[in-house]
């Protein structure tokens, strides 16, 4: 590539992440939960006109690694009529995740050329479902919510996603929010085809060139060899316990990589069930963080790691298997294997920081008769390295997410925060308590790990009930059942300590 083309490709990578940005901040500023206002729980970016990613914004890895999957998804099954159009999807097993994150894709047209697609994807606060929130243990798919496949957004569909949630005015709100926000990702995705003109196509096939380089330029430094690692999860809350993820890592010359996860567990009857694509997310994100300068992250990213992950099995489950915890607690444990055999093959890796993201919902109706739905993953301890103790309170790994303030959960939802403080017993990368009143009869659930097996070097999390009368109840990582109007829910995020052997 000639050296003018090097300062061209940066200045249209910069380009696009800054549009994928600014899709990111009309969402936030147009949603109308507090999920998605206030905890920020929605990733964005841009494709070219073929589905590759060439953009993404520094949002949710566990979203923007498996939202190709759903590009594609759409690109194959939509039927695009004109610029304007927008669709949606959230099946598991047809280009989603997990049912409440709901996925938008836009066409992008420069006069009647397709040029590429905006994207986002958004967590909605209540889906459906057998209970309030959406993320309650289930036993099978339909019981988690509503089942969108990839379809065109219309006045009919929007009504029919109205009609089975818990909060529809915020639905619906929440939804024309991402709308708004693939709308402004088309512009400057069409602003910046005009600007560079005959050229663009060109390159962005440079820049995905130079990721593609730039990690393999990482990835070289691994020991060629075969590694295996392997851990397990705490249960699927429906019987099954020690659930194991396991991973054979193919180190080639040249740093092409190969993850097997063939001998995982077979698929449970629980909800902690992955799909393929959160299991290559949490590959790609593992391989990310071994990268020193970054690259761009798009599709050359990935060109050189493959994932292996059986049909049938923890990490690759058929339909109609449950899956609300496969994105959002299983993803964290394939990357602790995987960082586990990636240390094994001389990549330099924290140690295990929380390993779960704490899911806890809370739903019923309020004093004015409206029924409300707060959803929250809650953060933890960070692992350690050789150098230094690992973050406390934090989000890590997978999800990338803030708190909700308090006092926006307390002006949202008949509900009080007792107590938030970072908790004890640990020498760095401390976890929190968090204890939430109920002011009204409500609906809990929980969907947690790390609460039999701690972190390495670090102490289990614990879940309890604190009820107005007096008694305390420990509860289940992954439970659900009913607050009194007075009673307490009270989560103690796992604490993680040390460096990686």
């Amino acid at each position: 590539m000639p050296k003018h083309d090097i300062a061209a490709v940066s200045v249209l990578h910069h380009a696009l992440v800054g549009a994928a940005e600014e899709m990111g901040e009309v969402l936030k500023r147009s949603a109308f939960s507090p999920n998605i206002k206030e905890r920020q729980d929605y990733s964005c970016a841009l494709f070219d006109a073929r589905g590759r990613l060439i953009a993404q914004a520094a949002h949710l890895p566990v979203h923007l690694g498996s939202m190709p999957a759903s590009v594609h998804a759409v690109i194959d099954r939509v039927e695009f009529k004109r610029d304007g159009d927008f669709a949606i999807v959230n099946d598991p097993y047809n280009g989603g995740t997990h049912l409440p994150d709901i996925t938008m894709v836009a066409p992008v047209y420069e006069g009647k050329a397709l040029i590429g697609y905006a994207a986002n994807r958004a967590h909605h606060a209540d889906i459906g479902g057998a209970a309030p929130g959406s993320m309650s243990p289930q036993t099978e798919l339909m019981a988690e919510g509503l089942i969108i496949p990839p379809m065109l957004l219309t006045r009919e569909t929007l009504a029919l996603v109205a009609a089975n949630t818990r909060t529809p005015d915020e639905r619906r709100g929440d939804l024309k929010a991402q709308q708004a926000a693939c709308a402004r990702g088309g512009q400057r995705l069409r602003e910046a085809k005009q600007h560079w003109g005959g050229g663009f196509d060109g390159l962005c096939d440079a820049l995905v060139a130079h990721s593609r380089n730039l990690m393999r330029h990482s990835l070289k430094q691994l020991k060629p060899g075969v590694y295996r690692a392997a851990d397990f999860m705490d249960d699927d809350g429906a019987g099954t316990t020690n659930i194991r993820v396991a991973v054979t890592l193919t180190v080639k010359r040249g740093g092409k990589l190969t993850f097997d996860f063939t001998g995982s567990a077979p698929q449970v009857k629980g909800g902690v069930n992955a799909v393929a694509a959160v299991t290559a997310s949490a590959c790609y994100y593992a391989c990310l963080c071994l990268c020193d300068p970054v690259p761009p992250v798009n599709a050359g990213c990935f060109e050189d790691i493959r994932v292996i992950a059986p049909e049938g099995t923890i990490v690759n489950a058929r339909r109609p298997a449950a899956v609300a915890g496969g994105n959002v607690e299983t993803s964290q444990r394939i990357v602790d294997v995987c960082f586990a055999a990636l240390a094994k093959a001389g990549a330099r890796v924290a140690a295990q920081s929380q390993g779960t993201m704490n899911n806890v919902t809370i739903g019923g109706v309020n004093a004015k008769s409206a029924t409300f739905t707060y959803y929250e993953t809650i953060a933890g301890g960070c692992g350690g390295t050789d150098a230094q103790p690992g973050a406390s309170a934090t989000h890590s790994h997978m999800t990338n997410t803030l708190n909700t303030p308090i006092e926006a959960l307390e002006h949202a939802y008949p509900l009080r925060v007792e107590e938030y403080s970072i908790r004890e017993g640990a020498k760095g990368g401390r976890g929190v308590v968090r204890r939430i009143r109920a002011l009204v009869p409500c609906e809990f659930g929980l969907l947690t790990e790390r609460r039999k097996r701690a972190p390495k070097g670090g102490e289990p999390g614990v879940n309890r009930v604190c009820r107005a009368k007096g008694q305390v109840e420990t509860l289940p990582a992954k439970c659900s059942g009913k607050l009194d109007s007075g009673d307490s829910l009270e989560i103690i995020t796992p604490n993680a300590d040390g460096a990686e052997d």
